[in-house]
């Protein structure tokens, strides 16, 4: 590990060396410029979708940045000599189909058969064959470092940022565009466009971001002031280049406090001045308060944001989806009166875990202004109650045991709420909690909201319809017979959002706080004394949830994550500081409850 020249204000980056492009992971076959046209009826690969229009392909252009680095992208666009928007993806993955990042990663490739794509996406984009039939360029880009772009690999931030803006102003003066660019795509391809939005290149028309995080310590690498690496370590190792990238998990070692480095990992969405269209989901552990961050801060009304059901890798090839995407992009790219503009600001779902999702309600604003913020008090009976108990108690839980991370795992309180009628909880929630460890100085406190049917059994979603997942099969899927026993990792399987806060990060940022949701500072630690009874907001992610009469929310909280893990290396990866015994303290003067956005419906 060694520093760079690469500096984020007084701060220098450490990086390390990229995993080579000779790993056979890479599935990478050298740099080779040329262009080439693809009939009707190829096949990249026996099994992958054929090409359903003469399309030209591009390969490897060469793309100069500001600084005198060149980076490189492939082109796919309908054979002719008409001039055309393009789509833009900005990815450090591998473009066109290259990198070991794809949807097999996850069992039953989240319900998305290999025949429904070309094998030319990059991952995380669109699919060229597709687009190209509705006439549009799509531009997949491997972002500085990656592969045989020149450079080191950023990791978001401004810099980024800075690059993006050049590959949009750069592909838009190309011969065969029109001027228009929109960029587009899922995760790591989603969290770019806002830092390349607010760069505002004068030829970017509109955004994409489809599920994207916001603030890569706050949101991910650090939640709540607790550490959690392993991830970023997975996707780092499958980072491949000829230099070096930078190394996030050794810079939270080094760096464990909000500093330049990590605000500079934290876009301003108030620069950005183009349309957007915003997606959001609540079975991501990682992009759902970054999505409805974005959506909220951009400071115009040309946005729109969709809370889907489902997950964002099979959302992005559904038939409906690409039907909305092309409404967006065929008004903005194209100028077609389509009426998009009369879609809804807001559509929402809510997950009902025992039956089908309710998709695409519609609503005026984020947060909907519909719902009702209801106080929910911890009870000594372990209920939650709509008034505080006047009587103090304790409950405890073990802090540091080891668990499976398979749900349920021990050593969690449980709370819970019956409802009367049917009700929604549609929004973010907030958990207030008065807490204690006689035996350390610090708390890692862990919170999720679940679902129990009538007869209290606790429920989980499969994020994916059971029979797409069977009908694609293989490895993990195949010989499962029920729904709910396809593999327990979180792109397949929802519980319910979560919350976290390490108690001596504690101390709340009013200016960046939202509605019943407290962002915290996380510049300096507040360590407790042992026995000391502290105060704890946490902030809960946003969830769509729907609960019939009889029904029960219920609060679970614990000294460990609760949350089922991305991908089957990364299960019980997440280590905490706990030690010894957490208390909750319920009643009198410590009136520890719940906050929920509560619809009745």
């Amino acid at each position: 590990m060694a520093a760079s020249s690469y500096q984020v204000g007084n701060i220098q980056v450490l990086e390390t060396d990229s995993t080579p492009v000779s790993h056979p992971g890479a599935k990478y076959a050298g740099l080779n410029p040329r262009t080439t046209t693809l009939p009707v009826g190829f096949k990249k690969n026996d099994g992958n979708r054929a090409v359903e229009r003469e399309t030209v392909f591009e390969q490897d252009i060469a793309i100069p940045l500001r600084d005198g680095t060149v980076i490189r992208a492939d082109v796919f666009r309908p054979a002719g000599t008409q001039q055309l928007p393009a789509i833009v993806h900005y990815s450090p993955y591998g473009k066109s189909g290259t990198g070991s990042f794809d949807v097999d990663l996850v069992p039953g490739r989240v319900g998305v058969p290999r025949g429904a794509l070309s094998g030319y996406q990059s991952f995380e984009a669109f699919d060229p064959v597709e687009w190209v039939l509705h006439d549009y360029a799509v531009v997949n880009v491997d972002a500085r470092g990656a592969f045989v772009s020149e450079g080191n690999s950023k990791f978001w931030g401004t810099a980024e940022g800075r690059d993006g803006h050049d590959v949009v102003e750069h592909i838009a003066q190309l011969p065969w565009c029109n001027g228009k660019v929109a960029l587009a795509g899922n995760s790591w391809l989603a969290v770019t466009q806002w830092f390349i939005a607010a760069e505002r290149p004068p030829h970017l028309t509109c955004i994409m971001p489809l599920e994207g995080c916001s603030d890569a310590y706050r949101e991910n690498l650090c939640r709540g002031g607790v550490p959690n690496a392993p991830f970023f370590g997975f996707v780092g190792s499958r980072l491949f280049g000829q230099n070096r990238r930078e190394d996030v998990s050794v810079m939270l070692e080094t760096y464990p406090l909000m500093n330049e480095y990590w605000q500079d990992k934290r876009p301003d969405m108030g620069l950005i001045r183009c349309p957007a269209y915003v997606l959001a989901s609540m079975s991501t552990a990682l992009h759902t308060v970054g999505s409805l961050r974005g959506f909220e801060e951009i400071p115009h009304d040309k946005k729109w944001l969709r809370l889907h059901s489902t997950q964002e890798w099979h959302d992005l090839y559904q038939k409906h989806s690409i039907a909305d995407f092309k409404r967006f992009l065929d008004f903005y790219l194209k100028g077609k009166d389509n009426g998009w503009e009369d879609t809804p600001k807001v559509r929402a779902s809510v997950i009902r875990y025992n039956e089908n999702p309710i998709d695409n309600l519609p609503f005026t604003a984020w947060p909907i202004p519909e719902a009702k913020d209801t106080p929910l008090y911890l009870s000594a009976n372990n209920n939650l109650q709509l008034s505080s108990s006047v009587v103090s108690s304790q409950k405890f839980y073990q802090s540091d045991v080891k668990v499976p991370n398979k749900d349920a795992d021990g050593e969690e309180l449980s709370f819970k709420y019956f409802f009367s009628k049917r009700t929604r909880l549609i929004g973010t929630s907030k958990a207030v909690l008065y807490m204690s460890c006689p035996d350390h100085d610090d708390l890692d406190v862990f919170v999720i909201l679940r679902k129990a049917d009538k007869h209290g059994k606790v429920l989980r979603q499969v994020n994916i319809p059971f029979a797409e997942l069977k009908a694609v099969g293989g490895e993990g899927i195949d010989g499962v017979a029920n729904a709910e026993d396809v593999p327990l990792i979180n792109p397949l399987q929802y519980i319910g959002p979560s919350g976290i806060l390490r108690a001596s990060h504690r101390a709340i940022d009013e200016s960046l706080s939202k509605h019943n949701f407290p962002v915290h500072k996380h510049t300096s630690e507040e360590k407790i004394t042992p026995g000391q009874i502290v105060k704890l907001e946490i902030g809960i992610w946003a969830a769509g949830m729907q609960f019939e009469e009889g029904e029960s929310l219920v609060l679970r909280i614990s000294g460990h994550d609760m949350r089922l893990p991305e991908f089957e290396p990364l299960r019980g990866a997440f280590a905490t500081g706990n030690k010894g015994k957490h208390l909750v303290h319920i009643g009198g003067k410590y009136d520890s409850h719940l906050v929920l956005p509560l619809l009745e419906v």
